[in-house]
């Protein structure tokens, strides 16, 4: 390996190791309980360094946000032909469900589903990355419809979204309750289904032509 090479992994390590222990900060005082301080001195690390990878102590949980807007636009634009958005999209909301059953409960109290639910800032902030995120759902629809109206586009990928905010929102209220019991699981996984069925069912209406799926 070159030294590059090796100075880029020993920077992923650094930012993984200060992402990982502000996530377990978070879950055990709470978002906004926690100074980045805290994060710099449990991670044994400057508090400079933490600024350099996380420049606001929102960025210590919104990390991953780029990667889900374009794997939520991926997933609209290469979708196969005969697949509404919403099909598209709803693997995401049941690999939500999963994860939230087999992972720790502990660990899940810092992480984003339950810092929306338990921490203000942290919803504020949330809300802003789901606008972001229609926007980006509303330029894959203008790719691969551009035959349906902007407006309904819009409206289109705002409903999606929201679907997929209520999955959130409810498995992290779960998490911070500090349990996710199996009639939860399956009123959530109904209500899921029944919100991509129905956007799917629109979405036909939306394309003349488009045979459901």
């Amino acid at each position: 390996m070159t030294d590059q090479g090796l100075r880029e992994r020993k920077k992923a390590e650094t930012r993984q190791r200060i992402a990982d222990v502000a996530g377990h900060l978070f879950a055990e005082h709470g978002f906004d309980d926690v100074a980045m301080t805290d994060v710099a001195r449990a991670a044994d690390v400057s508090e400079q360094t933490v600024y350099n990878y996380f420049p606001a102590k929102t960025d210590l949980v919104l990390d991953s946000a780029e990667a889900i807007r374009q794997r939520l636009h991926d997933l609209v634009l290469h979708r196969p032909p005969d697949t509404s958005p919403a099909k598209a999209l709803e693997v995401v909301a049941f690999e939500d469900i999963e994860r939230a059953q087999t992972d720790d409960l502990a660990e899940q109290r810092g992480q984003f589903f339950a810092l929306c639910v338990s921490s203000h800032v942290v919803r504020r902030f949330g809300l802003a990355v789901r606008d972001e995120q229609v926007a980006m759902v509303r330029a894959a629809l203008a790719a691969t419809d551009p035959g349906l109206h902007p407006g309904l586009a819009h409206v289109h990928a705002a409903a999606l979204v929201a679907a997929l905010q209520l999955v959130g929102d409810t498995i992290g209220g779960a998490v911070v309750r500090g349990d996710f019991p199996p009639d939860v699981v399956k009123a959530l996984e109904e209500t899921a289904r029944l919100a991509f069925d129905d956007l799917d069912e629109h979405f036909q209406r939306f394309v003349p032509g488009e045979e459901p799926s």
